[in-house]
């Protein structure tokens, strides 16, 4: 007689735990999406850029791919660019650490 009566509770327990995953993972599915804030390079500029300085002022390593590169420069200088409040120094800071990470200076600082 106790046995159903146990068996009853746990299957009911085990469906409202059920019901109750099932709405969180909905829920966790259906919120906004939070941009995570980045961090960027905020020191001042040497003389002759390096590849280290370059991939800071990108925000990727130093062994980033081409298309990394290329990305990552496009998502800064968005955020940077001159006919958007940005300044012109800025976008060429930014456009000379794109050159120096695919290898396409002709400065000191390039080399691998």
């Amino acid at each position: 007689m106790v046995t159903p009566l146990l068996a009853g509770i746990a299957v009911a327990g085990a469906a409202l735990a059920g019901r109750y995953g099932i709405q969180a993972w909905h829920a966790f599915k259906a919120r906004p999406a939070v941009p995570r804030m980045r961090k960027f390079y905020d020191g001042g500029f040497q003389q002759t850029m390096t590849r280290r300085e370059a991939s800071l002022i990108l925000g990727i390593r130093e062994t980033a791919t081409p298309d990394k590169v290329r990305e990552a420069h496009r998502k800064v200088m968005v955020a940077n660019h001159p006919d958007a409040g940005g300044s012109h120094y800025l976008a060429s800071k930014i456009n000379e650490a794109k050159d120096v990470m695919l290898g396409k200076t002709k400065g000191s600082g390039s080399a691998f």
